[in-house]
């Protein structure tokens, strides 16, 4: 039996992160029969090495639905051509639920541009008539995918905390220029203050956050608002990079363990990353990029300034080649002085809170709306 079908069927000895007893079941769509054999290409995927590390419940799913990387060449055409093949586990069509919104603003910076955005109200019921706190939520995909579907599920529930969550569907490489994403986060941030009547928002009660690239945006939108002197209750970043990771040539560019350990893991392996940079800024149009744009966008890690920054609450997960530099990120926020929370999710991999059979992301949403309510003083 190799490393990886002994996970799966629940030999102790091969876990070294237990997650609940290892022949829990997992929950979830298409998480039934939970004990399938994988198929012969999976070893090739995920190196041995990192197998044991791995939460079973998710190699369970990684078992019977992996999705082996996009190689660094593949059409972006043939990427928008398929997208139901790209989308999260956890995508989900929010328009028309009860108290969602679909609304858009306006570009500051380019002419007849509507940034959309879906809006999510909390329950009157439960949480009163308000007007609410509002949190702006940035999705991940590398830059490159998403929409205001790819992450519908975690802002249904994220809104439970009693908050009015702003969804932004920020524009993406190639078809626009690596950067506008800052850009539109921005402006999203002002549209949101400036429309606290209409959203019936508190606009004196404001925090960020998103998920891998939407990590990477909301870090930006951090040191960008306390330039502004604009007051945000938190930042709320997973997964979160905060290197120019897009811009190597190869992972061992990478100063941190993390990305080397796990350059053949799953989720987010070398071969993606390769992808997303290769998309995003090319080799030819890199100088460019790096005259347009401040270096510290590039990577957050390289900000000038780390005092003054608002509450953060930084999410990694054990098995992601980006652990080690977002919660090196969180200890920069430390050593400025600011209030740092920092959970790493034993046993998981890059964007683990989109697959519904983990119960490691039924925490991660508990811990959500658990910071959004403190964050918020709705406790």
């Amino acid at each position: 039996m190799s490393s990886l079908e002994s996970a799966i069927a629940g030999d102790d000895a091969s876990h070294a992160v237990p997650s609940q007893g290892p022949g829990a079941a997992p929950t979830g769509s298409g998480s039934q029969g939970a004990s399938a054999k994988p198929d012969e290409d999976i070893t090739s995927l995920i190196e041995d090495h990192i197998i044991p590390k791995l939460d079973p419940e998710f190699l369970r799913y990684f078992a019977k639905h992996h999705v082996p990387a996009p190689q660094p060449n593949i059409p972006i055409e043939h990427v928008r051509a398929n997208p139901q093949a790209f989308r999260s586990p956890c995508a989900l069509d929010t328009s028309g639920y009860p108290g969602v919104t679909e609304d858009s603003f306006a570009s500051t910076r380019d002419d007849n541009v509507r940034i959309p955005v879906r809006v999510y109200y909390p329950d009157e019921a439960r949480h009163g008539p308000g007007p609410y706190p509002v949190h702006l939520n940035f999705h991940g995909g590398g830059f490159v995918l998403g929409d205001l579907d790819t992450e519908g599920a975690l802002c249904l529930r994220m809104r439970e905390a009693g908050v009015v969550v702003v969804d932004v569907a920020y524009r993406l490489c190639p078809e626009t220029v690596w950067g506008k994403c800052f850009q539109d986060a921005w402006d999203a941030l002002n549209w949101v203050r400036d429309s606290s009547t209409t959203l019936y928002i508190n606009p004196s009660s404001l925090s960020i956050g998103g998920i891998s690239a939407g990590a990477h945006i909301s870090l930006v939108l951090q040191h960008l608002a306390r330039d502004a002197g604009i007051p945000l209750k938190l930042c709320m970043a997973s997964v979160t990079p905060a290197t120019d990771a897009l811009t190597y040539t190869y992972y061992t560019d990478s100063p941190f363990p993390s990305f080397h350990e796990f350059h053949r893991g799953p989720v987010l392996p070398w071969a993606r990353i390769k992808f997303f940079g290769q998309t995003c800024m090319p080799r030819d149009t890199l100088p460019s990029l790096r005259q347009q744009w401040p270096d510290w966008w590039f990577a957050p890690l390289r900000a000038a300034n780390w005092t003054g920054l608002c509450d953060s609450f930084i999410r990694t997960a054990e098995a992601d080649p980006l652990r080690d530099e977002g919660e090196a990120y969180a200890m920069k926020l430390v050593a400025g002085g600011n209030r740092v929370t920092i959970k790493r999710y034993l046993g998981c991999p890059h964007t683990f809170m989109y697959l519904d059979c983990m119960s490691k992301k039924h925490e991660y949403d508990r811990d959500a709306v658990d910071a959004l309510r403190a964050a918020h003083g709705l406790i």
